[in-house]
């Protein structure tokens, strides 16, 4: 697998891609939490399912299902490819797609293509991608607009990972004072700023945080789906570095409490829930949940490098599965998905 020469960050992205398809990083024992509600079968919903309206508008944009593609890869020749199929299919589909880290692009311009899929996905919602723990690394509202606007995206997501972070040999750990940067960035870029973590889910406390710094949105990614300390494991170079992140692959808040601890902080800020979501039922129970959009990363991925008919077969299922359970529920539109309740089993 060949990458473009002197870009450590490149380097590292081809490592995650190819981890994600051949290892087993999933959470060992720590769950979303999902199968542990239920919505109420309703025999008699008065609904028919040609009726049920998934179409949303968020942040300018008008998409036909709460399905946001979430970040995943950039910043290598493979990775383009991957992108450009993930965009074609959210374009077909009316659907969000975030991108990976756009870091390798601002360290190496010549990277900034393997980002780039509006000529194939022009009316998407489509979010750029940036590290939160850069701000505090040089980087500043300079490179929030670059990655922006090198690839066209509706809005910029600051991803939080401290525990990746933390775990990689070459991982970039400073954050003290990241929140005042984090408020500048949301006051001055010209887009709106979603906070995302990368799968161990945001703390009261952190919501709390990033409302007051003035985040539009927040992508929840809770525990139960791809363990990134489990990535960094099979990314190690030596047994210590291996110890170290094996003893975290069950750490973090899992997908369903990060989403009820965001909803109960912001009841009125866009949430997207991702973390361990499988299927269309999933999407719709974190919806009635709190959420805008549920995201999926490892499924697409898994069928974006299948083919583009495999991916466009995968997000037909999500979608069927999806409005099988609002019309199960009772739910006409998602609005009404997201009155209604669920069982605690």
């Amino acid at each position: 697998m060949q990458t473009i020469v002197g870009s450590v960050t490149s380097t590292r992205k081809t490592d995650h891609i190819r981890i994600n398809l051949e290892e087993d990083v999933q959470f060992p024992h720590l769950t979303t939490g999902l199968e542990r509600y239920r919505f109420e079968h309703q025999a008699i919903p008065e609904i028919n399912l040609e009726d049920i309206d998934t179409s949303l508008n968020l942040f300018g944009r008008s998409l036909r299902a709460p399905i946001l593609i979430s970040a995943m890869t950039g910043g290598t020749p493979e990775a383009h490819q991957i992108n450009l199929i993930l965009a074609q299919a959210a374009q077909k589909h009316g659907i969000a797609m975030g991108l990976g880290s756009q870091r390798a692009a601002i360290e190496n311009p010549k990277l900034a293509a393997t980002f780039q899929v509006r000529s194939v996905a022009p009316d998407i919602l489509l979010l750029a991608n940036l590290g939160a723990v850069q701000l505090n690394y040089s980087y500043g509202i300079d490179e929030c607009r670059r990655a922006v606007e090198m690839v066209g995206a509706d809005a910029l997501v600051l991803h939080f990972n401290v525990l990746q972070e933390a775990v990689q040999p070459e991982g970039d750990t400073r954050w003290a004072g990241l929140l005042k940067k984090v408020e500048q960035v949301c006051c001055t870029l010209n887009v709106p700023v979603v906070a995302k973590e990368v799968g161990w889910g945001f703390s009261d406390a952190a919501v709390r945080s990033l409302v007051a710094a003035g985040v539009s949105a927040i992508d929840v990614a809770g525990a139960g789906g791809t363990s990134w300390s489990e990535v960094e494991y099979h990314r190690s170079p030596t047994r210590f570095h291996a110890q170290v992140a094996r003893a975290f692959a069950d750490w973090g808040i899992s997908t369903s409490e990060a989403l009820l601890i965001a909803h109960r902080v912001a009841p009125n800020l866009p949430l997207f829930a991702s973390g361990g979501l499988r299927n269309g039922i999933d999407v719709a129970k974190c919806v009635a949940l709190g959420a805008s959009l549920g995201g999926l990363a490892a499924p697409f991925l898994r069928a974006a490098v299948q083919s583009p008919e495999a991916l466009d077969e995968e997000i037909k299922i999500f979608s069927a599965q999806l409005r099988i359970a609002m019309q199960c529920a009772s739910a006409r539109t998602l609005e009404e998905l997201a009155q209604t309740p669920l069982i605690r089993v």
